[in-house]
């Protein structure tokens, strides 16, 4: 479930398995832990028109044909990268498919908050103005 009314069905995803590099003892050329999940957000029935094309633009720079793909081989356990990979995705889709924020209501600085910065940069003057040579 990436939010509430979106759930990514089972069937959308797909998963590929491969063997991990870096450590991992005697098991290490035997099993296959590396974990990429593949998700088609260009094709996908869980997304609404808008939803869809907001995760599109969004994640733009990661898509390849439309298809976002996640590895996971942290983990030994082939279990525990999938869920890693399911976690990330999720995670990624709820970013993509967020509202966009705000915009920024513009405000002017009250007359008195203009008054204090400058009489506090009169008197910073003034200050620096004392530290020099005394005159002849």
């Amino acid at each position: 479930m990436v939010r509430a009314g979106v759930v990514i069905p089972e069937g959308e995803l797909a998963w590929r398995f491969s063997r991990s590099g870096g450590p991992g003892g005697q098991s290490v050329n035997t099993t296959d832990s590396r974990v990429e999940l593949s998700f088609d957000v260009a094709g996908t029935s869980a997304l609404s028109d808008v939803l869809k094309a907001r995760a599109l633009e969004r994640l733009q720079s990661r898509l390849v044909d439309g298809v976002v793909t996640i590895a996971a081989s942290e983990y030994k356990s082939q279990w525990r990268n999938r869920e890693a990979a399911r976690e990330r995705l999720v995670a990624l889709m709820r970013e993509a498919i967020a509202p966009p924020p705000r915009k920024r209501r513009p405000t002017k600085p009250s007359k008195a908050s203009v008054r204090r910065r400058l009489d506090d940069k009169k008197r910073r003057g003034q200050t620096k103005r004392l530290r020099g040579r005394p005159d002849d």
